[in-house]
């Protein structure tokens, strides 16, 4: 509990920073996973400049986007009810999300060598109810926190796909 309020704190005096230090450390723990858990690579087959480019994916593209996007969202549709959560998550589904991926496949394609169009089946299956929730009880400076832990379970799996030979 004391790790969670030193974060709040943190939060709380620093929120740009945090979101996107949080957005890149959850999709460096995303690869990490997908290297040892998934494919079971060992210390010593870690590929450390893999996990460094999904870090620097977080910080530098996802963290600043989708952060900056909850911001817009909120102050597009202001408040918490189930009402409310619905237009978030069809405003982001709708508008958003499609603007989002068409920068973010092709960039971690780039980068990786995967199908755009696999990550694209796999995307549109998880993130509406992933967001519905997300609107709907999580409060706008944790949103961004609360998608990133939802992705390192994406991450994982982006991760192992791209790095298959």
């Amino acid at each position: 509990m004391a790790l969670w309020r030193a974060y709040q704190r943190a939060l709380a005096a620093h929120p740009w920073k945090v979101q996107v230090l949080t957005a890149g450390s959850l999709m460096g723990l995303g690869d990490m996973i997908s290297q040892q858990l998934v494919e079971r690579r060992g210390l010593r087959e870690h590929q450390t400049r893999r996990t460094w480019t999904m870090v620097c994916l977080g910080c530098g593209f996802v963290g600043p986007v989708v952060g900056g996007w909850y911001k817009v969202l909120d102050r597009l549709i202001p408040g918490t009810t189930k009402l409310d959560a619905l237009k978030k998550m069809l405003l982001d589904q709708g508008a958003f999300a499609p603007c989002f991926l068409g920068c973010f496949l092709p960039l971690v394609g780039t980068l990786n060598g995967l199908s755009a169009q696999d990550n694209w089946a796999k995307l549109q299956r998880l993130w509406p109810a992933v967001q519905l929730a997300n609107f709907y009880l999580v409060p706008l400076h944790y949103r961004l926190a609360v998608v990133q832990c939802v992705a390192v379970i994406w991450n994982s799996y982006l991760s192992w796909k791209a790095h298959q030979l």
